[in-house]
C-alpha cells in the first residue's frame, strides 16, 4: 500500500539483526527508504558509522544504485528533534516531515480509469463481516457502488460496497467517495483474500497477485482433558475452540486450520513458533483453556525430492558464548554463512533447518547467560538435512494428585531441577521438572514429613530450596517432546505427558 518507508537505526548499534527481514521486503518492492539515525544524544553514538553499516546492509541485500543512494538524517527521539547534518542545531521534527515531502513520491493512479483496488490486509467486524483494506490504484469508489472481486482463481464475484472508510491517524472515518491513491477499508466482500482485486464489473482488470508466505510449522490444538480441566478457563469445549480458530482465519492470513479425525483436535499451521505462540497467548488471555502439542515442521516435495523449510538465523553474542553456539548449531545441522566481530561481540549468521531451531532459544539463553540476541526468518525449502538428535534429559513426572510439599521436593533436589514451587497443585502425569539423567523419573512430590516426638538438633535451621525454572509459554513450547503437551489456561502453563499415543505419532 505504501509509496515510501522510513528505516530507523540506532546511532550506537547500527542496524540490528531483525532489521534485515523487513528491509529486504521493502527493497524487493522497489521502495527507496529514508534512513533516520536515531539516539545521536547517546555518549557512545557514532552516527556516520551507523550510516556506513546501513549502506553495507543495503548492498548485501541486493539494493540497486538508486536505493543505495538513500537520503538520511539524524535525530534524537528523546529530545524531540531531527536535523540533516550533525553540525546543525536540532530544534524540532520538521526536517523529518520535509524529507517525506521531498523523497516519497506521490501515489501513481488515474481516477478516470476503471476501478482497481488490491486487498492487502483483512479485518473483521461482528456487524459488517469481513473488511478488506487496500490502496485504490485506479478509479473511484463510492458507498453503495456495485463492484466485482477477481479471485485468486480468476473468477469474478459481484457485490455491493456496503461501507467505505478512510483513515485519520489511528481512527477510521466514514467516506462517501474515495479515488486513486487513497488507502481505504471496504465492507461487502465476505470471501475476499489477500492479493485479490476489487474492480469495475464492466471492465474487470486484475492486479498482480500478492504472494503470502506459506506456513512452515504445525501444532495440534486440542481440548483440555487433564484432571484439572475446566477449573480455570471460561471457554473449554471443542465447539468454542473451533469457533475461535475459525474466527482467527478471518484476519490472520498466514494461518491454516484443518480439522482432524477427532472433533476435539485441530491441526494449526503458522509461520513459526512466534506466530503460533502469539495466537496461543491471545486465546489464553481471552479465557480459553486448551492443550497444544510439540511444534512440527511442514515438509514439501520439490522437484520430486522431499524438502524441509530452512531459516536464516542471526545471532549477536558475547565473545565467551561464540564457541558454545557454533558447537550447538553444528549439532542441529546449521551451516555458518558469516561471522563478524565488533566491540567485544560477535555476529554469527547461519542457514539451519527450521526443526533445528525448535528448542534452541532456551539453550541459547543459557549459553549466553541471557545476553545474546537471536533473530531468524524463513529462507527457502531445501533437501532434508538428515536426523537431528535431541540432547534433552528426561523429565520428572508426578505420579499422584495433590499439593507439592517442601519436604518431598527438598529430598529430591539432587535428582534434577523443578518447574514448580511447594504449594502448587499437581496431578498424575504432570511434568514437574527435568531429571539430571536421560531417562524419565516418576516422583511423589506430594509426600509429607511424618511428625515424631523427637526433636531434631537442626530442625530450626532455615533450609532453602533451589529456585525453580520458570516455564513461560514460549519456553514450554520449545521444551516439550513428541509425547508431551502444554496445558494452557488463563492462569497456568503446565506440561504433561501424553496418554493418547496416536497424537504423538501423527
Amino acid at each position: 500500500m505504501v509509496d515510501g518507508c522510513l528505516l530507523i537505526v540506532d546511532a550506537n548499534e547500527g542496524p540490528m539483526p531483525q532489521t534485515r527481514f523487513v528491509l529486504k521486503k521493502a527493497l524487493e518492492k522497489g521502495l527507496r527508504p529514508i534512513v533516520l539515525v536515531n539516539k545521536i544524544d547517546r555518549p557512545q553514538a557514532d552516527p556516520h558509522g551507523a550510516v556506513d553499516k546501513v549502506l553495507d546492509l543495503f548492498i548485501e541485500l541486493g539494493a540497486d544504485d538508486d536505493q543505495c543512494d538513500f537520503p538520511y538524517l539524524f535525530a534524537s527521539g528523546l529530545d524531540g528533534y531531527a536535523k540533516e547534518t550533525i553540525e546543525a542545531v536540532g530544534e524540532d521534527m520538521k526536517p523529518l516531515f520535509e524529507f517525506f515531502l521531498h523523497h516519497v513520491p506521490p501515489p501513481v493512479g488515474d481516477p478516470q480509469q476503471p476501478l482497481q483496488l488490491q486487498v492487502t490486509t483483512l479485518d473483521y467486524s461482528d456487524y459488517l463481516g469481513r473488511i478488506v483494506i487496500g490502496k485504490i490504484h485506479n478509479g473511484t469508489l463510492k458507498t453503495g457502488q456495485q463492484a466485482a472481486l477477481i479471485t485468486e482463481t480468476g473468477a469474478l464475484v459481484k457485490a455491493k460496497i456496503t461501507r467505505l472508510m478512510g483513515f485519520e491517524g489511528l481512527k477510521r472515518v466514514e467516506l462517501e467517495t474515495a479515488s486513486a491513491g487513497n488507502i481505504v477499508a471496504v465492507a461487502g466482500f465476505a470471501n475476499a483474500n489477500i492479493g485479490e482485486t476489487i474492480t469495475c464489473p464492466q471492465e474487470p482488470q486484475a492486479l498482480p497477485l500478492i504472494k503470502v508466505d506459506e506456513p512452515t510449522l504445525q501444532m495440534t490444538f486440542c481440548v483440555n482433558d487433564s484432571p484439572f480441566a475446566g477449573q480455570e478457563g471460561d471457554f473449554v469445549t471443542s465447539r468454542q475452540l473451533r469457533d475461535r480458530l475459525m474466527r482467527e482465519l478471518e484476519t490472520n492470513v498466514a494461518l491454516r486450520v484443518e480439522e482432524t479425525d477427532s472433533p476435539d483436535r485441530f491441526a494449526v499451521s503458522g509461520r513459526g513458533e512466534l506466530h503460533l505462540g502469539i495466537l496461543i497467548e491471545t486465546m489464553r488471555r481471552e479465557g480459553y483453556e486448551f492443550q497444544v502439542s510439540q511444534p512440527q515442521v511442514i515438509y514439501r516435495e520439490v522437484n520430486g525430492q522431499p524438502c524441509e523449510p530452512y531459516e536464516y538465523l542471526v545471532l549477536d553474542v558475547p565473545e565467551e558464548g561464540v564457541g558454545g553456539c557454533i558447537e550447538r548449531l553444528g549439532q542441529r545441522r546449521g551451516e555458518m554463512q558469516d561471522m563478524q566481530v565488533s566491540g567485544g561481540r560477535t555476529q554469527l549468521e547461519f542457514l539451519i533447518p527450521a526443526r533445528g531451531l525448535i528448542g534452541f532459544r532456551g539453550e541459547f539463553m543459557r549459553l549466553t547467560r541471557g545476553d545474546g540476541i537471536m533473530n531468524h526468518s524463513f529462507a527457502d525449502y531445501r533437501v532434508l538435512a538428515g536426523e537431528i538428535s535431541s540432547r534433552r534429559n528426561g523429565v520428572i513426572i508426578a505420579f499422584e494428585e495433590g499439593t507439592a510439599t517442601f519436604y518431598a521436593m527438598k529430598n529430591a533436589e539432587d535428582r534434577g531441577v523443578f518447574f514448580i514451587e511447594p504449594g502448587i497443585k499437581v496431578y498424575k502425569g504432570m511434568i514437574v521438572g527435568e531429571h539430571n539423567r536421560p531417562q524419565n523419573l516418576d516422583l511423589n512430590v506430594c509426600k509429607s514429613k511424618h511428625l515424631t516426638n523427637h526433636r531434631s538438633a537442626t530442625g530450626d535451621e532455615l533450609v532453602q530450596l533451589q529456585t525453580p525454572v520458570e516455564m513461560s509459554l514460549e519456553r514450554a513450547l520449545e521444551y516439550i517432546g513428541a509425547d508431551e503437551l502444554v496445558e494452557v489456561t488463563p492462569q497456568s502453563i503446565r506440561l504433561r505427558k501424553l496418554e493418547n499415543k496416536k497424537l504423538a505419532n501423527r
